[in-house]
């Protein structure tokens, strides 16, 4: 081979060399423009673990919930078919398309209507004309107990109520209809309302709501309704101002049975509203649980920290089985009202002498509950005692008579004719309506009414009430003339199944009975 090409073979080669070397010093120059934190990973890794940073945590709220599969449209159709249907006034709770609903449903025309859910503090009043003469709505009210259909939260804002569905969704009115439902944010002026208008099994899309249309007094929203939605109230302070809420403390338990070696207790924190207590109550059913005592009320800030739990004093006789006396709970779940509960566990002690038997026969607790770092300012003290003497059965069945969806018509009109006129001391259809448990804002909106004393006649119907209550009512209201017009019918209705040869007797005994009304 000739010195030529030898020379050439070494340059070829210096060249290939050349290119391979700039290749990778690129690709290295690259990676560094583009990737420079894989870079200083990758080499940091091999001098010490400490410096990398693992990736942040997802607030609690922010967890993805377990998806569903998607309801097919028959599904959807049952699930509203099954909301719309009327409950004669009766409130239900049951679990559809794997949402906890409580709901009411009803048919109401040109005369409006109203919907309550009882023991929640919610109400829908419909009234005159917003229906047009000749037609019939279907309506239906939902107290949505799936905290997935809540809003999205920050850290700054709280839940400080329900969320509340009106449906069908998108049913608009000639009138606007006044929903109502309870808060518990300290001051009012700091709670806003949220809408979405959206269905109830659509992706939520909470926005706030106007003011103009939504009220907000001391323990209540009240919502102007153009048409049906969800509705939510949330708690947003302004800058600089401390948010505030109340709490309710509910202590729940089983029973205390002779001989029995475990004894759980549970405490709730939960929004001071009446739908986040019947929840509870709810929710301790299956378990046997029962309310020990009155609730008792928290002032929760939004500023602080975790809520602490402490076990302060067991009875003697009785040990905590639990490893820590202390249990927190996170801020955010009872600040976005998440209704967290937490539990403790005891057990007696193994004594065979009769004075440990008789002192385990009651156990009495002592609990501390205070936001961390305020022990020292602002601490609530929780109280708990059972006992084996306590009847801790299950309460007798109270014998109630059948269901009476409506009055006879005869009956039903000379009611509505003596309850009708306005009475001086108010001794008339609006001291009925205070005994069925209406406010002064639903008093003023029955005497919109073409007849007040039939609209609170049929609120009495709706309710189920029977007439031997109705009749005790009217009693306790010293109308007479009422009392004896219902005992004259009960009493005529009476004669009607008896054998006739006892009729006489039977007319003596009603008249005996109406002379000492």
């Amino acid at each position: 081979m000739c010195p030529y090409e030898n020379s050439l073979q070494s340059s070829q080669f210096l060249l290939l060399v050349g290119v391979l070397a700039a290749s990778a010093l690129l690709l290295v120059q690259c990676l560094r423009w583009h990737c420079p934190h894989w870079l200083v990973g990758t080499f940091q890794k091999s001098d010490g673990e400490e410096d990398s940073v693992p990736p942040p945590t997802p607030l609690p709220e922010n967890e993805p919930s377990i998806q569903c599969p998607p309801a097919t449209l028959p599904e959807m159709a049952a699930f509203y078919q099954e909301l719309s249907t009327p409950t004669q006034g009766q409130t239900v709770i049951r679990q559809l398309m794997h949402k906890l609903l409580v709901f009411s449903a009803r048919e109401v025309d040109h005369r409006g209507g109203c919907l309550m859910l009882q023991d929640t503090g919610i109400s829908l009043l419909i009234p005159p004309g917003a229906v047009a003469v000749g037609r019939q709505e279907r309506v239906f009210l939902v107290l949505v107990w799936d905290l997935s259909d809540a809003p999205s939260l920050s850290r700054s804002q709280a839940l400080v109520s329900p969320v509340v569905a009106c449906g069908p969704h998108g049913t608009s009115f000639l009138k606007p209809c006044i929903l109502t439902f309870k808060h518990c944010a300290q001051q009012p002026s700091h709670a806003r309302t949220y809408s979405s208008n959206t269905n109830l099994l659509d992706v939520k899309a909470w926005r706030p709501l106007g003011r103009p249309g939504a009220h907000t007094s001391r323990d209540e929203c009240s919502i102007h309704l153009s048409h049906f939605s969800l509705y939510t109230c949330v708690l947003e302070a302004p800058a600089r101002r401390e948010a505030r809420k109340w709490l309710q403390l509910a202590v729940f338990c089983s029973p205390l049975a002779p001989g029995q070696s475990h004894l759980q207790l549970r405490v709730y924190f939960l929004n001071n509203t009446p739908c986040a207590l019947r929840w509870a109550v709810t929710n301790e059913q299956p378990h046997g649980g029962r309310l020990r005592g009155p609730c008792q009320l928290f002032d929760f800030t939004g500023s602080r920290g975790d809520q602490c739990l402490k076990l302060q004093y067991i009875s003697e006789g009785w040990e905590n089985v639990d490893d820590s006396s202390c249990q927190l709970v996170p801020h955010l779940h009872i600040w976005h009202g998440k209704c967290p509960f937490r539990s403790f566990c005891f057990r007696r002690k193994a004594n065979e002498t009769e004075d440990c038997l008789a002192q385990t026969s009651e156990i009495i607790v002592t609990m501390h509950t205070f936001q961390d770092g305020l022990e020292t300012k602002y601490m609530e003290i929780l109280r708990f005692q059972a006992s084996e003497e306590e009847s801790w059965a299950a309460p007798p069945p109270v014998s109630q008579p059948p269901p009476c969806n409506r009055l006879p018509p005869e009956l039903f009109e000379q009611l509505q004719m003596l309850l009708e006129p306005n009475s001086i001391t108010g001794n008339d259809w609006r001291r009925l309506a205070s005994h069925l448990g209406l406010c002064g804002m639903k008093i003023r909106f029955l005497s919109c009414q073409r007849s007040p004393a039939a609209a609170i006649l049929e609120l009495f119907q709706e309710q189920n009430g029977s007439l031997q209550e109705l009749h005790y009512l009217m009693t306790s209201m010293e109308r007479l003339d009422c009392a004896s017009a219902i005992q004259n019918y009960l009493t005529g209705k009476q004669n009607a199944s008896l054998v006739p040869a006892r009729g006489p007797a039977v007319d003596n005994e009603g008249l005996e009975l109406d002379e000492k009304l």
